[in-house]
């Protein structure tokens, strides 16, 4: 996963509550969420499931991407998660460093 940055969607449950971010570093920022080390939205509302990601060229094209999907209805994000985690699955494993 190096020399990418990531645009990702951390969820409270399938269906619950969503987040759009992006990173350079997407199993630290994941495991930070998750342990409730970022303070603010995903602490709050419970985001802890990384249930959807995408690789970028660099971080600007990840923060453009970001950027654009904010801008989406709910609907074509919740889409955009089943179309590769249809059964909103915790993707942390998949992606972290053993």
């Amino acid at each position: 996963m190096n020399g990418h940055a990531y645009v990702y969607i951390m969820a409270s449950q399938r269906n619950g509550t969503i987040y759009l971010g992006s990173t350079i570093n997407l199993a630290k920022r994941a495991w930070e969420h998750r342990n409730g080390l970022v303070d603010g939205f995903t602490k709050r509302y419970g985001c802890k499931l990384l249930v959807w990601y995408e690789a970028r060229a660099d971080w600007e094209d990840a923060r453009q991407r970001e950027l654009q999907m904010k801008e989406w209805k709910r609907r074509w994000k919740v889409d955009e998660i089943e179309g590769l985690n249809p059964d909103w699955e915790d993707l942390y494993d998949r992606i972290a460093q053993p």
